[in-house]
């Protein structure tokens, strides 16, 4: 993990909110022990990324070689997550797992590639982690966020941009709605972007992954999305 210092997060209070565990339906909970959603709301200093986060960037892309990579899976956080994924049918050498994929994708760029603030936020979130979070624009939802399995033609956001859940299929949703499926991006009506003042951050918690590394996660990513 980063310490705190001249390149590191500001103070973890900067963020003004705290981590909240989401609701999960009853048949799931039963089903997949372990399974949960945690999120936690945090403002987003504006679409650009800063210096801070550029070299925090760097210094992990130098941290995870090819040595590293191959050794990444049989770490204990990472193999909760391809543990999970074959629990429900993934076959996690073709689906890579978020914490996975990343470092896979630094290995074919030489690097891990910085964007906009937010993308960069996420990004730092999992390697550090290795705990997948995701980001919501908080003023498109209804209440708090859960799990629950789709119902038979189901969409996962709303609009022309909505796609469709296959019956049974895990989604992460509002009262009203799906916003994402289950470790895929979320749908585009309610995805944080460009113009987003608030953002509901997420992370999806499998067995075998330590809540601290869960908060770390959320904190790591809000912070990110606050600094100066």
């Amino acid at each position: 993990m980063s310490g705190a210092g001249d390149d590191g997060p500001p103070d973890r209070g900067a963020a003004g909110a705290e981590a909240t565990d989401g609701w999960i339906a009853g048949e799931l909970a039963a089903e997949l022990p372990g399974l949960a959603l945690s999120s936690l709301v945090a403002p987003v200093g504006g679409p650009r990324t800063t210096p801070g986060l550029r070299r925090r960037l760097r210094t992990l892309s130098d941290r995870f070689g090819g040595a590293r990579a191959v050794l990444l899976r049989s770490e204990p956080v990472p193999a909760a997550y391809r543990a999970f994924y074959r629990h429900v049918g993934l076959d996690p050498d073709v689906d890579r797992p978020p914490g996975e994929a990343v470092v896979l994708d630094r290995l074919v760029h030489g690097g891990f590639a910085s964007s906009d603030r937010l993308a960069d936020a996420l990004l730092l979130a999992v390697v550090e982690t290795g705990v997948p979070v995701w980001a919501l624009d908080d003023e498109r939802l209804d209440g708090p966020l859960g799990l629950r399995t789709a119902v038979a033609g189901e969409r996962v956001g709303e609009g022309d941009t909505a796609g469709e859940a296959p019956d049974g299929q895990i989604v992460v949703a509002d009262a009203a709605r799906a916003a994402a499926v289950l470790f895929a991006a979320p749908a585009a009506s309610h995805a944080a972007a460009a113009g987003t003042v608030r953002t509901r951050l997420y992370a999806i918690v499998v067995a075998g992954v330590p809540a601290i590394h869960v908060e770390e996660a959320l904190w790591t990513a809000a912070e990110a999305l606050t600094e100066g």
